[in-house]
């Protein structure tokens, strides 16, 4: 089954962390996604860009609604993903404890629909 492991940190935590520490935990995400290729699990991933960098559409009543930034103002953001193929869930969220984000923020774990 098909798994959407979304990477959820404080980007202000994130954006305070010196060089050193962001190569850190770079690396360590880097890490992860190796093993995940190397089990055959990693169909995709990316890093996403900041939440500034955000675009949100709605449709109201016929009429596109465009605004910058998120669609909510949370205290953790989406700040990468990863597409995995797993056994099952026990695996997905195995995959998932692995990630940094489960230490310092969430990782929320999301069965995909297949058809």
């Amino acid at each position: 089954m098909r798994y959407l492991l979304m990477s959820c940190t404080d980007e202000e935590a994130s954006d305070a962390l010196s060089l050193d520490e962001r190569s850190a935990v770079v690396a360590e995400y880097m890490a992860v996604a190796e093993e995940m290729g190397r089990r055959g699990v990693l169909l995709s991933a990316a890093q996403l860009r900041p939440t500034w960098d955000a675009t949100t559409v709605r449709v109201r009543d016929g009429e596109v609604l465009v605004a910058d930034g998120p669609f909510a103002e949370t205290k953790e953001q989406v700040g990468g993903y990863f597409v995995v193929e797993c056994a099952d869930l026990d695996e997905a969220i195995e995959m998932a404890s692995k990630l940094p984000a489960a230490r310092s923020g969430t990782v929320e774990v999301r069965p995909i629909w297949q058809q």
